[in-house]
């Protein structure tokens, strides 16, 4: 039995190590669209489109509950996807909303309104495309009054990681929290917006400085995905785990080896 994690890339191996970490008894299938890589220069139709794609393979591989890992994704194509109709007991799930319930103490399936909460000041770091896309601030505002939000798009960052620049990565990092800062300068809490994001976390922390909290999504996801399946056993589908890639596998496997520091074989998708 396997779920489906899905990203443009490698930035969901981030994601798949906690859940793995969480939930040692389940088996996953992760699927990365590496050959189209990134998504977030991208287009919504775009994305949309490579999404359903991906999806639609990782339910032919026996999944019947996919996490988009990429926040481009949840962004541009969950809610489109949700709202077009999923095949008989098929659902696919963002790692949005369990950070933003992460955010503002919010439990899982608390539909109450929206209310003020702690945290006034957030600055997102996100792709451009999730930026431009402001469903961080939709979802945030169906859960919490009074937030502002700085956002800033973090071009070059995922491309980097995915080239395994990491001197490169960082240099962007400080570039662009330097950026929020002169927009915002005392965010009291930051998200990480992308997956890939937290391969480069102590760096966003050692820029933001001590006294802001970092959210990052590997964790949280975990957790909300250790709830969901405890009240949907019947999800964790069928097929058996493995790795799935468009890009050159032999490649993908090497990145992914080094970002996880254990070996990982890709296969074509």
């Amino acid at each position: 039995m396997a779920v489906g994690i899905f990203d443009s890339g490698l930035g969901g191996l981030s994601v798949l190590n906690c859940v793995q970490r969480r939930l040692p008894e389940v088996e996953f299938i992760y699927f990365g669209d590496n050959a189209n890589a990134p998504y977030g220069v991208r287009d919504a139709d775009d994305v949309h489109a490579l999404t359903v794609s991906a999806v639609n393979r990782l339910w032919e591989a026996g999944c019947d509950l996919v996490i988009l890992a990429c926040n481009t994704a949840s962004a541009a194509a969950l809610r489109r996807m949700q709202e077009g109709g999923l095949p008989p007991g098929k659902r696919v799930l963002g790692v949005f909303v369990p950070l933003i319930e992460a955010l503002t103490e919010r439990q899982w399936g608390d539909n109450s309104p929206p209310r003020e909460v702690a945290v006034q000041h957030v600055a997102l770091f996100a792709t451009p495309a999730t930026v431009a896309s402001r469903a961080f601030q939709r979802e945030l505002a169906f859960r919490a009054i009074g937030v502002d939000v700085e956002a800033q798009a973090c071009g070059g960052v995922v491309d980097a990681i995915e080239e395994g620049d990491m001197i490169l990565a960082e240099a962007l990092v400080r570039g662009h929290v330097d950026a929020l800062k002169r927009k915002m300068p005392a965010p009291q809490a930051a998200v990480l917006g992308c997956t890939h994001y937290p391969l480069v976390e102590q760096v966003f922390q050692d820029a933001l400085g001590p006294g802001v909290q970092v959210f990052s999504q590997g964790e949280i996801v975990a957790a909300s995905l250790a709830d969901y399946l405890g009240r949907h056993p019947d999800m964790k589908g069928a097929g058996a785990a493995g790795f799935l890639t468009t890009g050159d596998p032999r490649r993908v496997s090497d990145r992914a080896t080094q970002f996880l520091r254990r070996p990982i074989a890709f296969s074509g998708a």
